[in-house]
């Protein structure tokens, strides 16, 4: 689904960095994560290939990297 669901613990969450050479995102997902947990206007995130280890991250709701989530 689309960025504009609000996921759920246990969802993937799926990313599209901003790609300098296109000025943008470019509709390819380029990293996911476990969703945590969502509060207070953060989605929180278990992410692994994170600075080189396993992070937990946090990610405000519709932020414009976030590309959409999957079940």
């Amino acid at each position: 689904v689309d960025s504009s669901y609000t996921p759920n613990p246990g969802d993937i969450i799926y990313f599209d960095w901003d790609k300098v050479e296109t000025n943008g995102q470019d509709g390819i997902t380029d990293h996911v994560g476990i969703v945590e947990k969502v509060k207070g206007g953060y989605i929180y995130t278990i992410e692994g290939n994170s600075g080189d280890r396993v992070s937990n991250n946090a990610w405000a709701v519709g932020h414009y990297e976030i590309y959409g989530f999957g079940g």
